[in-house]
């Protein structure tokens, strides 16, 4: 697939190309000849009706793909670039409207008209070159778009979703309709509306541009009354169109991915978390480390949300989470989005090819994870100019040496700090083993294996146990698996063993190792509050040896599974931990069958001189 730069129709080529109006399946791309060489610049001059559809067999062959549909994209930048390489490998044709000839889609794309998306003209001589048309930025000529779908032209997602979405203040308005839970809000077009707000809000006060408005740009916090003057001013004036939110203390940033298809079916993404750098997101981890709860809420959110919404397409829904475990929708974008970089190397389905199947009427893919963890960075300008694409470029040379690291450059002719200029995603078996790669990607040194997070926690009634519970962090260390190990008991603690296990999985933990002494009953009773394996380790104690605990474990009831090891043999327990932990990390898979080479080994020297040098000399 190369990019063409192509001058502006005639009417009679005009007619010849196919219908936005048509259903998907219809409409056919017939190549124009590659006669001009200025890129198109878009006069006011073609009828807004849309051309008539190419029939199959007239002037050459009708494409063959996934789709015959041509999409057209409002947009060429970075997420442009991706939903024409997903559509490359599935035979998807696609065009561009952007007004910088060399933006990054400009070279993956079918053809690159060069124009503005905000140019109603523009956008109307575009819509008659594509059987369905979408839009990778959200700041494009809605009023144009709405008016073609009166015409018959197709739109996804509609022209009265990106409405909504332009204005903030308005789609706060929307959600708020619909029972979305949402940060206080209110409008403000005045300094006597604004200190009455910062009266009923409190300070710090959020004051947002109603457009126009991302990467932090169009938004500014007044710490107090008297910072109101300068942060309007900031922001442009009342006449730009303002208005303030309530301070949400938030812990986290999540985001979810909701897919929408044009028969109104969603699919949503894994939670995931977004970290941010002067308002820009710069790190995602995937999935999110929250409980299954909180990753339900946010789920049902995102979801209802987008079902309020008209049009089919991949919407991103930006989410707080605050200290009391509420979920707040913070802002939706009506297509892919930053937070869903990841799934191109992380998911069964990407967030892109997923755009174009949703807007397509193609069925639906799987959003599922197809690596147990996942971080996006991205690579954000540091210097302007060529000191900054130096710098860009060490880092991507240390990402080529990184495991499961995959490197996105954008390609945008122009350095400037803080802009997006590409992304670096790393896969990997764990959340610890991502987050250590990019430590070694970023040249830090404050990856720390006792700071990690755990990936197994070792709990035990009493210290009493100490002394055989160690065993099984011990072998864990051995295979540098992040592991905590602390004191829970069932019986003197029941609220604290009721809040680690309900915690474990929210926090990373996938293996639980629980000693069982005395009673016993702490294995079972964290297996039944978890979705975690549980290992119990029966600890012989004077009474009984151990025989009390092993019986109490083996005997739990149907549905609530617990494993064992011999009495005292919590280093096997580890060993177990290890090898649950190796089904998804072909690096601790490695590690497994040399321990158990050297296991082998061993025995094999062993029995070697016992034959050399005979039972007498042998146990001498």
């Amino acid at each position: 697939m190369r990019a063409r730069l192509l001058s502006a129709p005639s009417a009679a080529a005009s007619s010849s190309l196919p219908s936005a109006g048509v259903r998907p399946r219809r409409a056919f791309w017939r190549p124009r000849a590659p006669a001009a060489a200025t890129p198109l610049s878009l006069p006011a001059r073609a009828s807004m009706q849309p051309a008539a559809p190419l029939p199959e067999r007239q002037g050459g062959l009708p494409v063959h793909g996934v789709s015959n549909t041509v999409v057209g994209v409002l947009g060429g930048g970075q997420l442009g670039k991706m939903l024409c390489q997903a559509a490359s490998q599935m035979g998807i044709k696609m065009v561009i409207l952007d007004p910088l000839q060399g933006c990054p889609a400009s070279s993956v794309c079918h053809e690159h008209v060069v124009g503005s998306f905000s140019d109603g003209d523009a956008v109307r001589e575009f819509a008659k070159r594509c059987g369905v048309l979408t839009v990778e930025i959200e700041h494009v000529d809605a009023a144009t778009l709405e008016k073609l779908e009166e015409q018959g032209f197709d739109c996804e997602p509609k022209a009265s979703t990106i409405m909504i979405i332009q204005d903030k203040y308005r789609q706060k308005k929307h959600f708020s309709k619909f029972g979305i839970p949402l940060p206080d809000f209110m409008e403000v077009d005045t300094l006597h509306s604004i200190e009455e707000a910062g009266e009923r809000f409190g300070y710090p006060l959020m004051v947002k541009s109603k457009r126009l408005a991302y990467d932090g740009r169009g938004n500014a916090v007044a710490q107090k009354k008297e910072d109101l003057s300068s942060v309007v001013a900031s922001l442009g004036g009342f006449e730009h169109g303002l208005y303030v939110e309530r301070w949400t203390p938030f812990v986290k940033e999540l985001s979810v991915i909701v897919a929408r298809s044009r028969d109104g079916s969603t699919v949503c993404y894994p939670v995931v978390e977004t970290i941010h750098k002067d308002n820009i997101c710069h790190i995602v981890e995937a999935p999110a480390e929250v409980s299954a709860k909180i990753k339900k809420s946010a789920t049902d959110v995102a979801e209802k949300a987008i079902k309020s919404l008209e049009g089919a397409g991949v919407f991103a829904v930006e989410l707080f989470l605050t200290e009391d475990d509420e979920i707040l929708l913070n802002e939706v974008a009506p297509r892919p989005h930053n937070s869903g970089h990841h799934t191109i190397e992380s998911c069964y389905t990407s967030q892109y090819e997923q755009h174009l199947r949703a807007i397509l009427g193609i069925p639906l893919g799987d959003p599922s994870m197809k690596a147990p963890a996942a971080i996006m960075y991205n690579i954000l300008g540091e210097d302007e100019g060529e000191a900054g694409f130096f710098l860009a470029h060490q880092l991507i040379e240390r990402a080529l040496n990184i495991p499961g690291a995959s490197v996105h450059w954008y390609a945008k002719p122009e350095m400037r700090k803080q802009r997006k200029m590409g992304h670096i995603t790393i896969v990997g078996p764990s959340k610890a083993s991502v987050k250590s790669r990019l430590d070694k990607l970023l040249q830090r040194d404050t990856y720390d294996p006792k700071k990690a997070s755990p990936r197994v926690s070792i709990i035990m009634g009493s210290d009493s146990d100490l002394n055989v519970m160690k065993d099984a962090e011990v072998i864990l260390k051995k295979f540098n698996i992040p592991v905590e190990t602390t004191i829970v008991s069932a019986h003197r603690t029941p609220e604290r063993m009721y809040d680690f296990a309900k915690s474990a999985y929210g926090r990373g933990i996938e293996v639980i190792i629980a000693g069982a002494g005395g009673a016993a009953h702490l294995p079972g009773m964290v297996a039944s509050l978890t979705s975690l394996p549980v290992i119990g380790v029966p600890v012989k104690t004077q009474s009984l040896s151990g025989l009390d605990s092993l019986l109490s474990i083996v005997q739990m009831p149907k549905g609530i599974p617990v494993a064992t090891v011999a009495i005292g043999n919590a280093e096997n327990a580890g060993l177990l931990a290890v090898k649950i932990l190796a089904k998804r990390d072909p690096e601790l898979t490695d590690k497994v069958l040399k321990y158990q080479d050297d296991l082998r080994d061993m025995v094999l020297e062993k029995a070697e001189r016992l034959e050399n040098v005979g039972w007498e000399e042998y146990l001498k």
